[in-house]
């Protein structure tokens, strides 16, 4: 049989339809946990760094997440970034095993295509970046903003650099990955586990009607491209590579790393570059044979053997396509 990504919870013979309700529950509170454990980390830093500490009571006094100042960023981001560990050992509990079926349908990250989507997003958001930067001011008559190099720029950028990768990454196995596959297990059709997962992703942003549409793009788009291409990879490249640019520009003063409104040229240019980037995944996943289902063999029928012989009836499973 074939399982699709937004089915590859069916391909377990111990999937049961509840076990996804558990899982959530389960995750919940590897999360609270592990977020007690964070807060305890900042506060003995802050205790030790009084650089830190200042920041860090800012944001528990106020509330305020300025994700310009590199202690808020650095923490900001590791909040989100351990939904991963919560989601992964939640799904080794409940399974379905093996836990990387939530990567991919190799039962895993497949590094080496996640190294060629390295040219589409080089190309895709490139062309954004200096189409935002550069052609819009030049049309629309404004300044183009110079780069301002502050104290702490060059923290923020490494501290972007280093936790950017495990924000995104934790977000797609959530969003496109526990979700897409909770909602395929219920519903055949992948347009539902496409669909459905997307107001969770959305409004867990705070901003306005023109940044949630820029959101709403993003993550269909991402769990189009994790059905068609049969995996994470590519809805996590483009999700690291964009928000370490936006905090890198943040860090240089070209972008308002906080600001939570967008606008229709925003919306417009996201639009582009994500349409550019598929086209461009597309393109890369045929020529390189890039698996979109696992195959499951059902056990075959135990046949009649005489004393002292064992009969082969283990199912096996593959992915069809190159293992990459």
């Amino acid at each position: 049989m074939e399982f699709a990504y937004h089915r590859l919870a069916r391909s377990s013979p111990g999937y049961r339809w509840w076990k996804p309700l558990v899982t959530a529950l389960i995750a919940i509170g590897f999360y609270l946990v592990l977020t007690i454990v964070l807060v305890v980390i900042f506060a003995i830093l802050a205790l030790a760094v009084p650089a830190i500490g200042t920041e860090f009571m800012k944001l528990v006094t106020t509330g305020t997440i300025d994700n310009s100042s590199p202690v808020i960023l650095a923490f900001s981001l590791a909040s989100i970034a351990i939904i991963l560990p919560s989601i992964w050992l939640a799904r080794l509990i409940m399974g379905p095993r093996p836990v990387g079926l939530l990567s991919s349908v190799a039962g895993r990250l497949r590094w080496k295509w996640m190294l060629r989507l390295l040219v589409p997003v080089a190309i895709a958001y490139g062309a954004s970046t200096l189409l935002s930067a550069v052609v819009l001011p030049l049309v629309l008559g404004e300044p183009l903003t110079a780069p301002v190099v502050r104290s702490d720029t060059w923290i923020v950028v490494a501290v972007a650099v280093l936790l950017v990768p495990l924000q995104a990454t934790a977000e797609e196995f959530f969003f496109r990955g526990y979700l897409m596959q909770a909602f395929g297990g219920w519903l055949r059709h992948p347009l539902f586990a496409i669909l459905l997962p997307i107001p969770f992703f959305t409004f867990g942003h705070d901003y306005d009607l023109w940044g949630l549409a820029d959101v709403t793009v993003f993550g269909v788009t991402a769990a189009w491209l994790v059905w068609r291409t049969g995996g994470l990879e590519a809805a996590i490249v483009a999700h690291v590579v964009n928000n370490t640019v936006i905090f890198v520009l943040g860090g240089f003063g070209l972008v308002n790393v906080d600001s939570k409104t967008g606008s229709w040229g925003e919306v417009l240019v996201s639009v582009l570059t994500l349409a550019l980037y598929s086209w461009l995944v597309l393109l890369a996943a045929r020529r390189f044979g890039i698996a979109r289902v696992r195959v499951v063999e059902p056990p075959l029928p135990e046949p009649m053997v005489s004393s002292g012989q064992s009969p082969q009836s283990a199912p096996t499973d593959t992915a069809v396509g190159r293992h990459d």
